[in-house]
């Protein structure tokens, strides 16, 4: 049964029944209740084609990544909770790949004037990032995963980046640890902002000053929490704790600290922000590992819905949410050793 077929059935225009199917909030509830329920009762499935035409949308959602990092873990983890709520609606995503921010912005006219997608997944957001402003004025409906610093008729999705570090690092404080060590991600980075704001602030809380000799930055990769770990462990007055940025960092911190002849809790604490990871349990690592836990996979997915919403017309402004961290204290955390 085709679109007109099934309209007709129902004494509905097209437009009608591929808007109330799309979930368009000008379609009144009843009309929208009567061809749900009819589509179930002839097994009606609409044509994507036939949808577009009727509605406007394509059915796509589009997301640009760089190479390098942005193809890590943590990805894939996200596009997995995005993908299997998207695919409950059969809606798919349209992936472009570049190397730059020029790149970057280029793909997103490109997107606009083809009309390939009909919102964006725009990911973690940098300070004065000129991103935001072009989606905004190529009128391209987009949700932020992270917090912006531009105010704007958007809407976004983001933990609690300062709670988490500012946790993890208070509860290290706790135990006594004054040389504590930061793997962070690049500056830059709204998200990394705020986690350095969270581990400056719980040290000034405890009167400790902060040691920039003791603060690493980079990609959240296995390497890179072994190269800065290994450099932490060079200094004259080594650090008594670390704060790991990601499980991947953690891991490699871990492998540094043992290569070092070193053991994890006994002589140097070591706390993660875990994004929940199916692959990596932090409840099985030896020593266990303390964590700030956040699932990324279900962020994935409620940017999903929080799309949905949008296309929906919910406005933007409405689709803002900031979810708390979990602090976890498992055997990798100890009371500072006196040396």
């Amino acid at each position: 049964m085709n679109l007109k077929e099934f309209a007709s059935k129902l004494e509905l225009s097209q437009t009608t029944v591929s808007r109330a199917l799309s979930g368009y909030p000008e379609v009144k509830q009843s009309t929208r209740e009567k061809v749900l329920r009819a589509a179930v009762e002839f097994g009606y499935r609409p044509n994507t084609s036939a949808l577009g035409l009727a509605t406007g949308r394509v059915g796509a959602i589009g997301i640009v990544l760089k190479g390098g990092g942005e193809f890590g873990p943590h990805t894939s983890e996200f596009m997995g909770g995005l993908g299997n709520r998207l695919q409950k609606e059969e809606i798919d995503i349209l992936v472009s790949t570049v190397d730059s921010t020029e790149a970057e912005l280029a793909t997103y006219r490109r997107l606009a004037a083809s009309k390939r997608v009909d919102a964006i997944v725009l990911h973690s957001p940098y300070i004065d990032d000129p991103r935001i402003e072009l989606l905004t004025s190529l009128r391209l409906p987009f949700i932020v995963h992270g917090r912006p610093q531009t105010e704007g008729a958007f809407g976004w999705l983001d933990i609690d980046n300062f709670s988490a570090v500012h946790q993890a690092t208070r509860h290290l404080l706790d135990l006594g640890h004054r040389r504590i060590g930061f793997l962070n991600g690049y500056r830059g980075r709204i998200f990394a902002e705020h986690r350095q704001e969270g581990y400056q602030t719980a040290l000034a809380d405890h009167d400790v000053a902060v040691d920039p000799a003791l603060i690493g930055n980079g990609e959240f990769t296995d390497e890179m929490g072994f190269r800065l770990t290994q450099g932490f462990l060079k200094l004259e007055n080594q650090p008594t704790a670390i704060v790991a940025g990601s499980m991947m960092s953690a891991l490699g911190a871990m492998r540094a600290i043992r290569i070092a002849g070193l053991k994890v809790s006994e002589d140097l604490s070591l706390i993660a922000h875990d994004d929940v990871f199916p692959y990596i349990s932090p409840e099985n690592l030896m020593p266990s590992l303390s964590t700030t836990r956040s699932s990324i996979r279900a962020a994935g997915a409620r940017i999903a819905d929080m799309l949905l919403e949008l296309l929906q017309g919910k406005p933007a402004q409405e689709l803002r949410e900031v979810w708390p961290v979990e602090l976890v204290i498992r055997r990798s955390t100890a009371a500072v050793l006196q040396r």
